[in-house]
């Protein structure tokens, strides 16, 4: 018995592209953050060459949205994290982040 096959939105495959080309990180780094493989990023990075065209024709699951919103937060919220260098202490960072919100 095989598993039925995941479907992405074309937006959240043009947000996976953006990140590769966006990043300037591996796309297999990018791909392993996705919980995807690389050859299929790779795959929709050839089939979106041009980030200003529409690409990615189809239906996708209307709950991709909603993940790829939530991909994007966690992989920000990472950046935010490895920001800061190693023997920063919690109270350190909440102030730094602190000042960031105001």
């Amino acid at each position: 018995m095989t598993k039925p096959r995941r479907q992405y939105s074309p937006e959240y495959k043009q947000e996976a592209v953006g990140l590769v080309r966006q990043s300037g990180q591996p796309i297999s780094h990018i791909a392993k953050n996705l919980g995807i493989h690389d050859s299929l990023l790779r795959r929709w990075i050839k089939e979106h060459p041009n980030p200003a065209k529409k690409s990615f024709p189809g239906q996708g699951n209307p709950g991709d949205e909603e993940v790829a919103h939530l991909r994007r937060e966690f992989l920000e919220v990472k950046r935010e994290r490895d920001f800061l260098p190693k023997g920063h202490h919690v109270r350190e960072a909440a102030a730094y982040f602190a000042r960031e919100l105001k």
